[in-house]
């Protein structure tokens, strides 16, 4: 495997990319159409959100990407899955993705939080009728 670029390694012609370190891991913002994009209750435990990655800042190529480091750690009865997002060709971080995963009373709780896939939260009963649907009855 290729070692990882940082915009310091890259000459001095190209333009200079925005990044943000995260857990020490220097994720994109040149690699993306927007950064953090709201996607609502959508969270992705594996996978990469593509229509938002506008290609590589450094090699210039749009390609599909590659999954690495990822690791799932459990604390506190909370999932935590976090993963990078790397180009296929140049191995260049585009982004540090993290989902965890909860249960709180009787719901499940989901999160998200990644440059490329973007933040999200999702909450869903584990009773058979969800008890924030329940009509009151007088």
């Amino acid at each position: 495997m290729r070692p990882y670029l940082s915009s310091r390694e890259v000459s001095s012609s190209r333009k200079h990319w925005r990044t943000f370190p995260v857990d020490c891991v220097a994720m994109c913002g040149d690699c993306v159409e927007k950064e953090y994009p709201n996607r609502g209750n959508t969270c992705l435990e594996n996978g990469s959100f593509l229509l938002n990655f506008t290609g590589c800042a450094v090699c210039n190529k749009r390609d599909f990407m590659l999954i690495t480091n990822k690791s799932l750690k459990e604390e506190d009865g909370e999932e935590i899955v976090t993963y990078d997002h790397l180009c296929k060709n140049c191995h260049h971080v585009i982004a540090r993705h993290e989902y965890t995963f909860s249960i709180m009373d009787e719901f499940q709780e989901y999160t998200m939080l990644c440059l490329l896939c973007g933040k999200a939260e999702d909450t869903i009963s584990i009773l058979p009728d969800d008890p924030r649907q329940m009509t009151l009855l007088f």
